[in-house]
């Protein structure tokens, strides 16, 4: 008579737990933050490949911004033409500041997305958080705006753009704009390692994402349900905070409304800044965890 098999203990049968996704967050940070150097390194170097032996120089930082604005500003004439009104300086000011931001997020996803598949030789041979290629390309594109913002705030002044308390908004806003460039860099740059078309996919979005996006127009132009749409994109409560705190002075904590054609149409409302807080901050926790968990499956795709 056979021996009976022992029958296997259900502790191991059963699958390792997951890390809790703040657990994921938590590894990512410390990872990157270990490999601070490299991250550094690789900011640097994305920095030198965008300005070597290019004529322009360091001219490229801006000529995205001012090639939305000069857009911009030909669809804003035609607007004030076809109304009878007249294109004012604060509605330069107000394309050039969301032009800048809106750079920024195209140019970080233009690079980002295919940070990983572009640095196959590092992400074979060697070990390290793959999360800074696409962070990389985030600071490199951090360097570009910044040399926009300081030449925007030499121009605002004469645009009629004064100092006020408002301003204190800005680096919060720019805050949530970093943090959701960057969950929409680790979540693009990871979808395109194991699909090789989502790049030409985000090149269609984003060339045509600006005409849904509010850089050329404000939301209060389209009604209230036009208005109710467009304030569903993330990148709208971060725009047009930038907007209204920047350019109108005004209080972000305070809702406020217009009249059109003799409508009442929202122009902003607080919960339009908490809505584009959660897509930041979830949609960063969320990309960093599924960047982390299918991190061990990279050599394998690329």
């Amino acid at each position: 008579m056979s021996p009976v098999t022992p029958p296997i203990p259900q502790t191991s049968l059963a699958k390792k737990p997951r890390n809790l996704p703040l657990k994921d967050m938590r590894e990512a940070i410390t990872d990157v933050w270990e490999h601070r150097d490299l991250l550094q390194q690789l900011t640097l170097r994305d920095i030198k490949l965008r300005y070597k032996q290019a004529v322009m120089g360091l001219a490229w930082a801006i000529f995205m911004p001012v090639l939305i604005v000069f857009s911009g500003l030909i669809i804003r004439f035609a607007m004030a033409q076809m109304s009878g009104q007249h294109l004012v300086a604060t509605a330069v000011a107000d394309i050039a500041l969301k032009g800048i931001a809106w750079a920024f997020f195209v140019g970080t996803l233009g690079f980002a997305t295919s940070s990983l598949i572009g640095n196959m030789n590092l992400v074979t041979k060697i070990y390290f958080p793959r999360e800074v290629l696409p962070l990389s390309s985030v600071g490199a594109q951090l360097f570009d705006s910044a040399l926009g913002v300081c030449v925007l705030a030499i121009i605002l002044p004469f645009l009629g753009v004064r100092l006020h308390v408002s301003l204190l908004w800005v680096p919060v806003l720019f805050a949530l704009l970093i943090l959701f460039t960057t969950a929409a860099a680790l979540a693009l740059s990871c979808a395109n390692l194991f699909f090789r078309d989502v790049k030409y996919i985000v090149q269609v979005i984003l060339m045509f994402g600006i005409f849904f996006t509010p850089v050329f127009f404000e939301p209060a132009m389209l009604g209230a349900r036009g208005a109710f749409l467009a304030a569903l994109n993330p990148l709208t409560g971060i725009l047009e905070g930038l907007r209204l705190s920047v350019i109108d002075g005004q209080s972000l904590l305070q809702p406020l409304t217009t009249v059109v054609k003799g409508v009442v149409v929202p122009v902003w409302h607080p919960w339009e800044l908490v809505y584009s807080a959660v897509w930041a901050i979830a949609g960063l926790i969320g990309a960093a965890t599924l960047f982390r968990r299918v991190q061990p499956l990279f050599a394998e795709y690329v």
